[in-house]
């Protein structure tokens, strides 16, 4: 009899890869062929993922058509199994593998569909702390406030595509005609926030100054530096109506002071 983890894995590779010769005479057919028996459990395994990958991604299901997201799908689970025992955690590297799958590289708007999704889903499923009150910043005065740093909330993704993929997605959702080619070739493309600051998730575009200025924010920098960012890349960048925009909907938690810098002691 082999080890635990060696039958574990002939099991895997059985389900994954349909390679049941390893598993002859360790597991009983009962009736029926092992190769049938591990069928039967590999058939489960593809449609339960397959049906989990489709209730995450419905619009790039939608985009290429069931029958055509089930084979991408059976490829992406047969390289790409469960690291875990949640399904609904299940998918994240699916951008990146339809980004390299060749039946679908004429539409390469697609992974970065994938990937809103996925923000999506990650945003839905994201702890959900209560966003930072405005109110607590009022007593810092500017130059206070300029030295802070926000922490962003938990389901806070950022997202820039050089497709709508906004767009996209409104038109293909649940009783809309839906369009695959909606300004599929770009038109400058789109700077994504996608949240969940209360109960549901929503997004919102962003100009190019705005994006910057999160994403600095994200990753900690002070308002200063994260202003001094966006208005690097946009001279008209507005940093009191972006700070606004950010807090009422709810994209901080909390913020800390910058630590001092040996010149200014």
């Amino acid at each position: 009899m082999p080890a635990l983890a060696e039958l574990q894995g002939r099991l895997r590779d059985a389900i994954l890869h349909g390679t049941a010769a390893g598993l002859a005479g360790v597991i009983e057919g009962d009736g029926l062929a092992v190769e049938q028996r591990v069928a039967v459990y590999r058939n489960n395994t593809f449609i339960t993922l397959t049906e989990a990958l489709k209730a995450t991604y419905p619009v790039v299901c939608r985009l290429v058509d069931e029958r055509f997201f089930a084979y991408a799908a059976h490829a992406f689970i047969a390289r790409h199994p469960p690291r875990n025992g949640r399904v609904a955690a299940y998918g994240a590297g699916f951008a990146h593998f339809l980004a390299g799958f060749a039946p679908a590289r004429h539409l390469a708007y697609l992974p970065d569909v994938a990937r809103l999704e996925w923000a999506m889903n990650e945003a839905y499923h994201a702890a959900g702390p209560m966003p930072l009150d405005p109110a607590a910043l009022a007593p810092l005065g500017e130059e206070g406030i300029a030295r802070l740093t926000f922490l962003p909330h938990p389901s806070v993704r950022l997202l820039a595509s050089r497709f709508p993929v906004d767009r996209i997605w409104e038109a293909n959702q649940p009783g809309r005609p839906g369009d695959a080619d909606l300004d599929a070739a770009g038109d400058g493309g789109t700077r994504i926030v996608v949240q969940r600051p209360r109960l549901e998730v929503v997004y919102r575009p962003l100009p190019p100054g705005g994006f910057a200025f999160l994403r600095a924010l994200v990753l900690g920098r002070t308002l200063l530096e994260a202003a001094d960012e966006a208005l690097r890349l946009d001279p008209g960048f507005d940093l009191q109506t972006a700070l606004i925009d950010n807090l009422v909907a709810g994209t901080f938690t909390a913020t800390a002071a910058a630590p001092l810098m040996e010149t200014e002691r």
